[in-house]
């Protein structure tokens, strides 16, 4: 195996968890990530999908006593079935679409100018949701996951679907859309970091299978690299964000967004970095 390929995988994969769940956008880092490392391709781009299992391993060991707890109650808990049937309706949407649309988004959008736009949008977007219910505390009518309709989830799942551009960020989709439809803050971080486990799970297995011809079994050492730097990443993100999130809005991650953004773009028109497709 060679070695720079290697790490160069591994860095892939702790951009992918210390981004998966902020709302910045891992699918935007990685495609730039990519560009600057050289490491592009179809087979990257199935890769960069892959390894988000292994930062959704890293929420469902987080959460893994709230997971046993709904398991063991599916047949017996109204509460646990609400919550599964809850996650259901809101993975429904981005999968469907995804399976229509992925291969022309792939096509179309997944280059560094688009995911620049991307940023500086969903960075506004972020500020006008933060002034809104801070300006406009009523609006808060949900503060426990638990607490949320069926139509709630869909709504939130709708939002999720945004992050099929990439760019957008999914957590940052599903965040700022729970919080415009009425979640708290702690409760839509919450419920974007359960969404990610079948929203990331699923996507990771479509997407090896659906291009399972550009692999060989020489290539799971890397994926498996890949996923290991995401899970370690991911773990401690996810920490910190809850703790982090108690005290703060999401602004910060707005202004980052922006300037990002800006910077992609200035460096693509001035030629001072040459993104790679």
């Amino acid at each position: 195996m060679d070695t720079v390929y290697a790490l160069k995988a591994f860095i892939m994969g702790l951009v992918e968890g210390f981004t998966e769940f902020l709302p910045i956008s891992s699918t935007g880092h990685l495609i730039v990530a990519g560009s600057l490392l050289d490491f592009t391709g179809e087979k990257v781009k199935v890769f960069e999908i892959a390894i988000q299992s292994g930062a959704m391993l890293s929420v469902c060991w987080v959460y893994r006593e709230r997971i046993v707890q709904v398991i063991k109650g599916l047949t017996t808990e109204p509460g646990a079935r609400k919550f599964a049937i809850n996650l259901f309706v809101a993975f429904c949407p981005a999968a469907i679409l995804g399976v229509l649309f992925s291969s022309r988004i792939k096509a179309v959008l997944f280059s560094a100018v688009p995911v620049a736009i991307a940023f500086i949008v969903g960075g506004l977007f972020i500020m006008w949701v933060e002034r809104r219910n801070r300006l406009n505390p009523g609006v808060v009518r949900i503060h426990s996951v638990d607490d949320m309709s069926a139509m709630d989830a869909l709504k939130v799942g709708f939002a999720q679907a945004f992050a099929l551009i990439p760019g957008t960020s999914r957590s940052g989709a599903t965040i700022m859309g729970a919080m415009l439809f009425g979640m708290s803050r702690k409760a839509a971080t919450e419920f974007s970091f359960f969404l990610a486990m079948p929203t990331l799970f699923g996507a990771g297995v479509y997407s090896v299978w659906k291009e399972w011809h550009l692999f060989s079994f020489a290539d799971v050492p890397i994926f498996t690299i890949g996923s290991v730097g995401a899970f370690i990443s991911a773990f401690l993100c996810v920490r910190w964000l809850l703790r982090y999130i108690s005290t703060h809005d999401f602004n910060v991650f707005a202004w980052y967004r922006i300037i990002f953004g800006i910077f992609i773009l200035m460096s693509a028109y001035f030629g001072w970095v040459d993104w790679v497709d």
